[in-house]
């Protein structure tokens, strides 16, 4: 999740239109587009296994402070709070930021192939991994957390979680479970012009419970099974309606980017970042904050940075801030961080691989992508449609990426294309297996019921 910084002052809200360039500045020739990936863990003690407190000798703040020391990144901070971490030896730069549970995410640069990608992701968990070995700590890549309930689970102390803290719990029922005990893969692409922007974006939120199902890992709560594949895309259906979802209006007539600012500005708010603190408007509508009507700070009216905060406040399955985010899938394996970017990128940056991957969904209704939306965390690759099932769909938009990385072909210095990283999904696929059935199957037979293996078995 976004980490704020203070910054020199945001230009006022004037106009709607700005509202909308904020959009359109992300619009890119191909030769600019790039890839972000951003991955999520949870830190744990190897004695125990226990969760990371945030203070403590060991504990996540100790970690970034070490991490700060021996590499190459600002502290960032609210306080004496260290919150994120921002790489600064690097052209492009990304970022450390902490989730509401101590989740540890990297917030990858914008890099050109997926190859670069698997090497920004490597060289930070080479780092991670020599300090954590140290301090007998490990760091497991999975979509819920397996073993840990919420009372246990610890909480970071950044100040916009406070205000998400205190809303969610009226807007559904797992929308802390979501804060504090979720991980998730997420992939960042480039749009070239607002007719691109809608084409990726409608085939992103109809693939969507198709790469949920692919990538399900999360079946454990509270130390056993839970009745899911993915417990984690399950936590996002009861967590707020008014900010998730599938945005079937999406998919009609007139979609554009003047659409995402209306569905934005009906969206509640969060908080307003003024000097430092977060106030709390919670439930406040961006409509009353333009024309100076919010209680908490009446008579003033939004910057743009203003808008960008609330922009980072939405959860649907597709994001759009000045790229689109692909946000369905759980935390995972190493070969899983590649594998995502993989299949997006395979999809959505060639364009005969585009179109192909739109002929497979453009005649699905907004009832059926729901009901894919609905079945994928509980059902996974099993779960019907029309007259097959999703294995059906995750076989065909893999065959599609697969021929659109070759297409792009973008080679490493051994001469290989972008393919290589789909080979652990293509093997799931293969098998009609989700990595959740996998870890099932071997918790029932080979860890004899014991949820402490998956530390051992699955962790980086």
């Amino acid at each position: 999740m976004s980490t704020r910084q203070d910054t020199p002052d945001s230009p006022p809200i004037e106009s709607r239109g700005q509202l909308v360039a904020e959009f359109e500045r992300g619009c890119k020739p191909q030769a600019q587009w790039r890839i972000g990936t951003e991955h999520e863990k949870f830190g744990f003690f190897t004695s125990g296994p226990k969760p990371l407190p945030y203070d403590g000798e060991h504990g996540i703040h100790a970690l970034l402070a070490e991490m700060a020391r021996r590499y190459d990144y600002e502290a960032i901070k609210e306080g004496d709070n260290i919150i994120a971490l921002k790489e600064t030896g690097t052209p492009l730069g990304g970022s450390i930021s902490l989730e509401p549970g101590g989740q540890f995410e990297l917030s990858g640069a914008p890099l050109e192939t997926v190859h670069q990608t698997c090497e920004e992701a490597a060289q930070h968990l080479e780092q991670v991994r020599q300090i954590g070995d140290a301090w007998g700590i490990g760091f497991l890549g999975l979509g819920f957390s397996p073993k840990w309930t919420l009372e246990e689970t610890p909480r970071v102390p950044k100040l916009r979680y406070n205000v998400m803290r205190a809303y969610m719990p009226r807007m559904g029922h797992h929308g802390l479970d979501m804060m504090h005990r979720t991980c998730t893969i997420q992939v960042n692409l480039d749009f070239a012009d607002e007719a691109d922007m809608v084409k990726k974006l409608r085939v992103g939120l109809a693939l969507q419970p198709i790469a949920t199902a692919m990538f399900a890992n999360s079946p454990f709560k509270d130390g056993q099974p839970n009745g899911f594949l993915s417990y984690r895309s399950e936590m996002w259906r009861d967590t707020d309606p008014d900010r998730t979802g599938m945005l079937p209006w999406a998919f009609e007539d007139g979609m554009g980017f003047e659409r995402y600012v209306d569905y934005a500005l009906d969206v509640p708010m969060y908080f307003v970042y003024r000097d430092g603190a977060y106030i709390d408007v919670a439930g406040c509508s961006f409509r009353d904050f333009l024309e100076g009507k919010l209680e908490a700070l009446p008579g003033e009216k939004p910057n743009e940075a203003d808008w960008t905060d609330h922009v980072s406040t939405i959860f649907p399955e597709v994001r759009l801030k000045q790229f689109l985010e692909m946000r369905g899938v759980d935390g995972g394996p190493w070969r899983g961080i590649c594998a995502l970017p993989a299949f997006w990128v395979g999809l959505l940056y060639d364009g005969t691989a585009i179109d192909a991957a739109w002929d497979l969904v453009k005649d699905w209704t907004a009832d059926e992508r729901q009901s894919l939306r609905d079945a994928a965390p509980k059902l996974g690759l099993n779960a019907p449609f029309r007259s097959g099932k999703v294995l059906d769909i995750a076989r065909q938009s893999m065959a599609i990426a697969r021929s659109g990385l070759k297409s792009r072909n973008r080679l490493d210095r051994s001469g290989n294309d972008e393919t290589q990283f789909l080979q652990i999904a293509e093997d799931n696929l293969a098998r009609g297996k989700t990595p959740a059935e996998q870890m099932l199957e071997a918790y029932e037979k080979d860890w004899g019921g014991d949820i402490d293996k998956v530390f051992e078995r699955e962790a980086f």
